[in-house]
């Protein structure tokens, strides 16, 4: 499922990330890479602040549509 419908406070491993190669590219930048861990912190309409590797980042819906968990 997209990370967008995972569940606040739940702990969630990456299984793909999808887009074209600048997409996947940027994502991994931040730290979102197959097989590691995500947690999100808040949702706000669809927009959801998540906890990956240590730090803190804010990814708009569509990015979170992108992350499969």
């Amino acid at each position: 499922m997209p990370l967008s419908l995972a569940n606040a406070g739940e702990e969630n491993i990456i299984k793909k990330i999808g887009g074209n190669p600048e997409t996947k590219k940027f994502l991994e930048n931040l730290g979102f890479v197959v097989g590691g861990t995500v947690t999100i912190i808040n949702e706000i309409s669809g927009n959801v602040i998540v906890n990956v590797k240590d730090s803190r980042v804010a990814v708009s819906k569509e990015m979170a549509n992108k992350i499969m968990v």
